[in-house]
């Protein structure tokens, strides 16, 4: 199994700081999971995810063609469905009870992939890091890859047997809610960076949920995460290429920071980029711009960044 420890010191100056083991990069390549696909120990979901209204659905493309194996990780039913707002976190009994039915076990290697357009495998990937489990992975390239260089994928539905899955704990740390950030704006303690596209950050072009508001939380950074992987290969960028994105956009990587988007799935694109290049205790705006961007939602700006 992956050992995926992160450990902690101190620096110089006597700032906490996190240093990682040489095993702690949370992508695995196509030819590590095939080796791997028989391993009992080794899980592998698909969590492709499409905007509401788009088709076929990711389930259907699931059923269509999917890694041997492979469960499906549906980001919307794994979600608080008490709220009125798209696929937020679930309580720690719900995550537990929901992948247990996936088949996957506490001990469990979790290996995470989508179908390329790398939106929700990163989301999926840090709602297991926050609830406690440390051996989980993203497929590099993910499905896209996999296909493209012949490999073995099947039909239909897929039948895990459950596995067993004690209740989970959620590190509150890693998400932020409207108030922290409502907090955040005076404070500016943290610095906030949207995936979304440029023109959804900037209010030139109106959002594709019905009834928000265009614009962006005020003083927030703005990289969207499709700069961060290689299109038409599947795979994320070098991380020399991730600095440069980020410094870019404006972002002190030596600084706190949280992600946000349009409902809290592609800003986990960011989040991933970011561990990527050593950055630990990044946080995400769980409800992003489907609740700050609610009519009677907290103030908007316009404009580049």
């Amino acid at each position: 199994m992956m050992d995926c420890r992160i450990e902690s010191g101190n620096d110089v100056s006597g700032k906490r700081i996190a240093m990682t083991s040489t095993n702690d990069d949370p992508l695995v390549s196509t030819e590590w999971l095939a080796a791997h696909l028989n391993d009992p120990r080794v899980k592998v979901i698909d969590a492709s995810f499409k905007m509401p209204g788009v088709l076929p659905l990711p389930i259907d493309d699931f059923r269509s063609a999917h890694i041997p194996g492979a469960a499906f990780f549906d980001v919307d039913a794994v979600s608080d469905h008490t709220s009125k707002l798209p696929h937020m976190y679930p309580d720690g009994a719900q995550f537990a009870r929901d992948v247990a039915a996936l088949g996957i076990s506490n001990d469990d290697t979790v290996v995470i992939y989508d179908a390329g357009g790398w939106v929700a495998a990163p989301r999926a990937w840090w709602m297991f890091l926050s609830f406690g489990h440390r051996n989980v992975k993203i497929l590099e390239g993910g499905l896209k890859k996999w296909r493209a260089e012949g490999r073995t994928v099947e039909a239909g539905d897929a039948k895990p047997t459950p596995g067993r899955y004690s209740a989970a704990t959620l590190d509150a740390s890693m998400i932020r809610s409207k108030a922290q950030m409502v907090a955040n704006l005076d404070a500016k303690a943290e610095q906030v960076i949207d995936a979304r596209a440029t023109g959804r950050f900037d209010g030139s072009v109106a959002e594709p949920r019905a009834g928000l508001r265009s614009g962006h939380i005020p003083g927030s950074r703005n990289l969207p995460y499709n700069l961060l992987f290689d299109a038409e290969a599947g795979t994320m960028k070098p991380v020399a290429e991730l600095r440069q994105a980020f410094e870019k956009a404006g972002l002190d990587l030596a600084r706190p920071v949280v992600t946000t988007c349009g409902s809290g799935v592609s800003a986990a694109v960011l989040t991933l980029a970011l561990y990527r290049l050593g950055v630990r205790g990044s946080a995400l705006y769980d409800g992003s711009w489907s609740e700050w961007g609610l009519q009677d939602g907290p103030p908007v700006a316009t404009g580049p960044a």
